[in-house]
């Protein structure tokens, strides 16, 4: 499905959109439109493939929102944080403004995601009025998907900006202009929809429909529904301060039972798993292989012209080479702190999937060799041109989707869950499949077995899924939401920052980390042969060896990773942006200070 977001999904919601003009004046024209739409299955679902169109958009997910929320934390950041010749750094180091340049324009991700949600309220009532969505038919997955695909706006605007407007109708004249909801409110309705959604929608592979991650299915619905019962009785930054929610339907007892029953459905289901191996779930993701019942759940779908993971996250390529046609200078925007590929365990093999010293250098006649960049900036190994099995050619865009839930984080929230209500025992299996992939079975006895029983206390437990997401997760933009319902974001940027010192001095858990790297290139004469990146690893390797510094992480870096200025957890959330305040008729405000 790379290329359906179709032409028929365009036009049906844009009939539907422009009865929605000059303030939804035009009802009788718009009541028979939908009468036909929504009863008829093969417009329906063109109407509802149109809520994913502002996903693609320039300002939207694709240009703005993806490339750019959820950095930074203690594992990921912006690789220029230091910058202050433009407003790119702002948006990461939790000092950014209402007037940002990047996103102050009226066809920005805001806009877009109300967009969604507006197209999204249309079918859902036309769905419900003129339809017959009963569990089983195509009326009803399609009335399943459009609340999923509203929740996933709703979700989005929740965790960035905090209290939001709620619309749960289609916009008319009388409801242009409302104020910000209580996010209490949006969280418990989209909470119950998914349930509702998740009747109508089969398992992954159920039907021809969630055959592909690029349309929801069960296992994603019931996912999403335990992440945002986590995100809403989690800590968060209120305009009255960071707490829990005073509302007693959202407390943990309730909600956390509510995502440790979704999980474990998801996970006796059998309808998704972990990939055998990391190294395989990521190179099936950059090869584009959507067949669901693996561990991508749900993914933003992007046609091959739109879309930027790899422009933004991918190893970087200085110019147009052998892996890639589309231009000079792609991937690279982000990469993991770099003391995280020194927290890894040496034998975990997510450290060197994840955490990449290199880049594509300059090349000749199209080829280029990798170059060891620096160790104050490392690359996102999960994003790959190289790992493509198609040329990408698009100025700008690699067409790539973003995976939005993939199965790991099910038995992570399931350990998390089980922990609270249960103890650890109960988390102790969910931990141990995620480490059993990410050592050698020669190295479960000690690193999965013994490493797990030990954790012998809640704390004890909660502490390794924290350090276990970590290591899961790096380089997709899941940890600050986490860290903030986990109240712990001012703490863990913190002690990244202390980290980083000490690596610079070579001082505390880094005493051991070498200055200067060796390296050499392979037959192939564009892949990287590294002796140093170890801990102890000092001595000279020999003469086919070059040596090469790595010692250049500054003050300035380090300190960018948050504005000195502010306590990032005055600042959880993203101001509203001005072009939207102005434009509200005095409905809207930002909180926190702005």
């Amino acid at each position: 499905m790379k290329n359906k977001i179709l032409v028929f999904a365009i036009i049906i919601s844009s009939l539907l959109i422009s009865c929605n003009d000059d303030y939804l004046d035009s009802e009788t024209l718009s009541t028979l439109d939908e009468s036909v739409i929504f009863s008829t299955p093969g417009l329906a679902e063109g109407a509802v493939n149109g809520i994913k169109i502002p996903f693609g958009e320039t300002n939207s997910y694709r240009g703005r929102y993806l490339p750019w929320y959820g950095m930074n934390t203690d594992i990921e950041w912006y690789n220029s944080s230091e910058s202050t010749s433009n407003d790119n750094a702002t948006l990461c180091n939790y000092n950014t403004l209402p007037n940002n340049t990047q996103m102050n324009t009226s066809n920005n991700a805001w806009d877009k995601m109300y967009q969604g949600i507006d197209r999204a309220n249309v079918c859902i009532r036309g769905l419900r009025t003129y339809g017959n969505p009963t569990p089983g038919s195509e009326l009803g997955y399609l009335l399943g998907e459009a609340l999923t695909l509203r929740a996933v706006y709703y979700a989005d605007l929740l965790k960035t900006w905090g209290d939001v407007p709620a619309r749960f109708e289609p916009i008319n004249s009388e409801t242009l202009y409302i104020p910000k909801s209580s996010r209490d409110i949006i969280y418990k309705q989209i909470i119950q929809d998914l349930g509702e959604a998740s009747e109508l929608i089969p398992w992954p592979n159920g039907s021809a429909t969630t055959s592909i991650v690029e349309r929801v299915n069960k296992a994603f619905v019931k996912g999403l529904r335990a992440r945002l019962a986590l995100a809403a009785s989690g800590y968060q930054q209120y305009p009255d301060g960071v707490r829990r929610s005073n509302d007693q339907e959202l407390s943990v007892q309730n909600m956390y039972t509510l995502a440790l029953n979704e999980c474990r459905s998801i996970i006796n289901s059998g309808t998704a798993m972990l990939e055998p191996s990391f190294e395989g779930l990521w190179r099936k993701y950059n090869e584009e292989n959507i067949q669901a019942g693996g561990e991508s759940l749900w993914e933003i779908p992007f046609s091959a012209g739109r879309g930027r993971m790899l422009f933004t996250f991918a190893i970087r390529h200085t110019n147009k080479d052998q892996h890639q046609s589309s231009g000079n200078n792609r991937g690279g925007q982000a990469g993991p702190l770099p003391i995280v590929f020194y927290d890894y365990d040496e034998s975990d093999d997510r450290r060197d999937v994840t955490c990449v010293p290199y880049l594509y250098g300059s090349a000749t006649n199209l080829f280029a060799k990798q170059e060891l960049s620096a160790l104050n900036k490392w690359y996102f190994g999960k994003f790959r041109y190289e790992w493509m099995t198609r040329d990408v050619t698009s100025s700008n865009d690699d067409g790539v989707n973003k995976i939005y839930m993939r199965y790991a984080e099910i038995l992570l929230m399931a350990a998390e869950t089980a922990n609270e209500l249960e103890g650890p025992s109960a988390a102790a299996p969910y931990l141990k499949q995620i480490r059993m992939r990410a050592f050698d079975p020669s190295l479960h006895a000690t690193k999965v077995d013994a490493y797990v029983n030990a954790l012998g206390s809640k704390p004890a437990m909660f502490d390794a899924i924290v350090e276990e997401h970590k290591y899961e997760f790096t380089g997709e933009m899941e940890r600050k939401q986490a860290l903030i319902r986990w109240n712990l974001l001012s703490t863990k940027l913190s002690e990244a920052k202390n980290k980083m010192f000490d690596l610079q001095q070579r001082a505390g858990d880094y005493f051991n980390v070498p200055s200067t790297l060796y390296y050499k290139y392979a037959a192939d004469n564009e892949t990287l042969i590294i002796y140093g990146l170890n801990r102890n690893e000092t001595t000279d390797p020999g003469p086919d060896y070059t040596p090469y510094q790595w010692d250049n992480l500054n003050d300035s870096k380090i300190t960018s990773l948050y504005s000195t200025a502010t306590d990032p957890d005055n600042r959880q959330f993203w101001p509203i942006w001005q072009v939207f305040l102005d434009g509200s008729n005095g409905t809207l405000t930002n909180d926190y200070g702005y």
